[in-house]
Parts: C-alpha cells; structure tokens; sequence
C-alpha cells in the first residue's frame, strides 16, 4: 500500500488525521504522522480532513501517459459518480475531452456495475451463504479483512464493478490496457493488489488537473439514457436499488460510514443478524461522498438529485461473461501489533497522569476515543504520551505555578481592562494581600496606582527595573512592566527591595554621624591647636622680656 503517502514537512502535529481515522492506523514519532499499512483500509479521511495537506494521494497521471504512448488501445473506465463531480457534464462530454488526451475510448463503470449486481441477485436467490455482504467498496473490504477476518466467508467473491468493467473491457478489446477514473483512494491499492485486470487509475483530481494542463474544457450537456439503472451504485443504498430482490427470505440494508459498518459487523459477529444482504460503504453517501470529490465540495443532496437525473430506468444492455471470470478471493491481513496486559495499561496510564478513572477525560483530542485506547497506542508504538492536551496542560500549569509560587519575586498579571488576572504569593505578601480572591478580577487601582500600567499600555513601551516606594505598604520595590501584545496582557514583575533600601539608609545614617563626629573632633583639635598656640605666644614673649632684662642687666655691669 503506497497510493496514500506523508508529505513530512507540512505535518504540523495537530492530531486531526487520528481523530478522523476511523482505524486509528496512523502513528506519530517524532511530531509527524505516519500511516500504518497493515492497519490502514484506505477509505482517505486523513486526507479529506488533513488541513496542512500533507496526506497524498500517488499520482499515477504520468503512468497513465505512458499507457497512452505505448501504442495500445487505453479504454477508460469512469465511475458513475463523475456526473456529481463535473456538474452538467455527460458521458458524452466527457469521451470527448478524455479522447482528446490521447484515450482509444471511455464507457461507464456502471457497465460492471450491472454485471456485479446480477451476481449478487443470483447469490440471494440461490441463499449462497446466511449473510451477503457487498464487496463493492474495497476499503469496505480492507476492513473485514484486518479488522473482522472472521467475517470474510460473508463478503460476496465477486469482483468490484471497476474490476469487472475492465475485465469485459480486455475480452472485448484483446490487448487493451483500462485506466479507471473515480472519486476513491482504494482503488488505486486494488488495482495494485489485483494485476492485470486495472493498469491504472486516476482519480477526479487527477484528471481535472491534466484537463487544466492541456487546456481541454468539459462542455455542460447531459443526456438521458433509459439503460443506466446501475448508475444508481454511487449512492447509498443504489446497489438495492438495482437489484431484483426477489428473496423473501432475505432483508435488505443499506449501511455507510466506516463507523456505521463497523457497529453493523460487531453486530453480525456476535449472531445477532441472520439472513441479510447489506450493502456496505466506507464513504458516508457512498461513492458520491468519495475522498476526493468531499476534499473540494460536500453537496449530497445536489450530488444524489444529479445521479438519480442521469441513472435510467433499465439496466444496462450488456452480457455477463462466464461466473469464473467474476471470482475474487479474500484473505485475512494480520495485524502485528499486540495488547498490552492490564497492568502495562496502568502503568501507562500512570505515565499519562491518570491514576484513577475520574482522571480519564476521554476528551479525544489526541485523536483516540478514550485514555485507554490511547494507552494501548503508547503501548504499540502509535502514539506519546505527550500527545494528551491535559496531560500537557497539568504538566504546564503545574510548572508554571511551581515557578510563580516559588519565586521571591512579586507577580501580578493584568488583561487590557487592567483587571487582575493573577497574583503570586510573592506579591499577596509584598502588599499584604492574605488572599488571591480578595483581588482577583478587580481594577489593579485598588492595591496600586495604575500610572505606570496605563503607560505601558497606551505606548507599548516596557519599563524596567524602576525604583518605587509604596508608601501605603511602607515597601520599596523594583518594577518592571512588560505588555504582551498576543496574549493582551500586562505582566508586572515586583522585586522587593525594602530590606537593601533600609540597610543603605543605616549606612548612609552612619556615614553622616561618623562624619559629624570627624567634624566635632577637627573643630576640638582646632580650638585645642589654637588655645596652645595662644598660651606658647604669651610664655614666648615673656620669655623673651624676661631675657631682654636679664642681658641688659648682665650688660650694665
């Protein structure tokens, strides 16, 4: 199976493909999704839904050019549902443009359809096996055979309406190659698995596209044929429709939707159905509600009124070949993966943060229904642990909190309207705050003034590390004020800073007595310096008259 591959670089890890798989067949490693072959049934909601476009469908429009120059007759062969894809355009219209391509001839699947829906009148009528399950849609098929292989002796061994068109196609044209054309991803994979009877196909993207290249328009006109009955087969319940019906002993049912058929086989493998021909679709509406047709339009009830304007009255006029040309066998596709016992589920789900079963919110948005089966997934390789949103968001917000409660900083957060949206223990203390509650959801006006959030917030501009004295709180802080325009909200950050303001208001007192008592002793050693030098003058000048007389008198004699 490789016609549905990953385009790595535009898988953005958003889950969505998962959530859609009815099969759950996808995997993720290393943030990007990966299909599981054994466990895929190709019905293309990973695709469909995909919003990155990073599920594709193989192109096989350069196989098919190939075909076409290789010198052989290239038939086409194009589903009935083509009439809901290309509005107003008949089969006429449409032979016209697919021969402009290059092709020998198109004719409708709906010839095989008629072929198909024979064999299965003849398997109701004959009671061939208790239930008859229509084997039709090969995705259908895929999953019976992965997922209830005890239910493949019920699908009818007969070949697909687009198996058997092109079987009738070779017989009728010997050395022929057949290219299918329609809405569906599967049949790219059965044509694969089948050889020799499809040697390519394309689907109605894929055809539109190379149309667009070569420049080739659809003419609007549709023509009415009274021998096209099985054109009804794209809709759900149009295999009933064309069939006889003529056992009544058997119910008829008409079931789509992988999750519908999935509920209807439960029911038929626990033998509570007996005696039923079911007609199955993977496709919601059937063909008409195809991959490829609902990636670009979902109109069932315009896409239903245009089949049932076009399908006839009659069946087609065509011969049915030998029953031995019709055969198809299935067999069952294991899957490789293994449950794991109860108690690795427990543990796993420990790992999740489930620890009892209130915890188990089966939200989905990991993309499986319940933890459990998400818990199965980690267990086979499928699925992370991280990939569970509340899991992620516990985690996150437990971070977050350990951060803001252990932090001796002060935060406060605001929205636009500056209302506090949060508030730490840091800040609760700083402003004396005994509960968070008591200012949640309040103006910030209340415990601050608003200035200098008011500025940030018309401006823009941050403000850092601002020194600020609350005087109602009798605190000195640290303000920074950032805005965060994507969130639309203010975070103020408040570092305390009160016990350095008041040592350095200690020291900054100390400096100023220690230098009013350098100045006291300057003056005192400066009166001191003065009253000596006075005295010493005084002695000095005694002294002097004293020995001015003494060597006068010393003279004298």
């Amino acid at each position: 199976m490789d016609c549905l591959t990953l385009k790595k670089s535009n898988c953005k890890n958003c889950y969505k493909c998962i959530r859609n798989c009815p099969v759950k067949s996808i995997r993720f490693s290393g943030n990007q999704a990966y299909i599981i072959g054994n466990e895929c049934i190709l019905c293309g909601q990973c695709f469909v839904v995909c919003p990155q476009d990073a599920k594709q469908i193989v192109d096989e429009t350069e196989k098919t050019k190939v075909l076409l120059q290789s010198g052989d007759k290239v038939i086409a062969s194009l589903a009935p549902s083509f009439i809901a894809n290309y509005k107003n355009v008949g089969i006429d219209s449409m032979k016209e443009a697919l021969k402009k391509l290059g092709f020998f001839d198109v004719e409708e699947t709906a010839i095989g359809a008629t072929i198909v829906k024979r064999e299965y009148d003849e398997m109701v009528r004959n009671e061939k096996s208790d239930i008859i399950i229509s084997s039709c849609c090969h995705s259908v098929n895929l999953l019976i055979q992965k997922q209830f292989p005890k239910l493949i002796p019920y699908l009818a061994d007969i070949l697909s309406p687009m198996q058997a068109h092109c079987r009738d196609i070779k017989a009728r044209y010997p050395g022929a190659k057949t290219v299918f054309i329609g809405p569906c991803v599967a049949k790219k994979d059965e044509a694969q698995y089948y050889e020799n009877i499809v040697d390519a196909t394309l689907t109605f993207d894929e055809l539109t596209a190379w149309l667009k290249e070569e420049n080739i328009e659809l003419e609007e006109k549709t023509e009415y044929k009274e021998h096209s009955k099985a054109r009804f087969f794209p809709t759900t319940g149009g295999i009933l429709k064309t069939m006889e019906k003529d056992n009544p002993n058997y119910t008829y049912l008409a079931v789509d939707g992988v999750d519908n058929c999935i509920a209807a086989l439960k029911d038929i493998e626990s033998g509570k159905v007996h005696k039923c021909f079911i007609e199955m679709s993977a496709c919601v509406g059937s063909c008409i509600g195809g991959p490829v047709m609902e990636k670009h339009h979902h109109s069932p009830l315009q896409d239903y009124l245009s089949v049932a304007k076009f399908a006839g009255e009659k069946d087609f006029e065509v011969e049915s070949p030998d029953k031995k040309y019709l055969l198809k066998e299935f067999t069952s596709i294991e899957k490789k993966l293994q449950n794991p016992s109860e108690s690795e589920l427990k543990d796993i789900l420990l790992q999740m943060g489930k620890t009892k079963p209130s915890d188990e919110l089966n939200c989905g948005s990991c993309g499986y229904n319940t933890c459990r089966e998400k818990a199965v997934a980690i267990y086979q390789g499928k699925a992370d642990v991280s990939m569970c949103l509340p899991f992620l968001k516990d985690k996150a917000e437990n971070f977050s909190d350990t951060v803001a409660r252990n932090t001796p900083n002060g935060l406060i957060v605001l929205n636009e309207q500056l209302e506090v949206q949060q508030i730490n223990h840091a800040a609760q203390k700083i402003m004396n705050i005994r509960y968070a509650t008591d200012i949640l959801g309040d103006q910030v006006v209340r415990i601050l003034d608003p200035g200098d959030f008011m500025k940030v917030l018309s401006t823009g501009r941050e403000i850092r590390d601002k020194r600020v004295y609350l005087a109602e709180y009798q605190r000195y802080v640290e303000e920074t004020i950032v805005y965060d325009k994507e969130y639309k909200l203010l975070l103020c950050i408040m570092r305390d800073i009160t016990a350095e303001e008041t040592e350095r208001e200690k020291k900054e007192d100390i400096s100023r007595q220690t230098i009013e008592i350098a100045d006291k002793v300057v003056d005192k050693q400066m009166r001191i310096v003065q009253e000596i030098a006075s005295l010493l003058g005084e002695t000095a000048a005694e002294t002097k008259i004293a020995l001015t007389k003494l060597k006068e008198s010393i003279s004298d004699e």
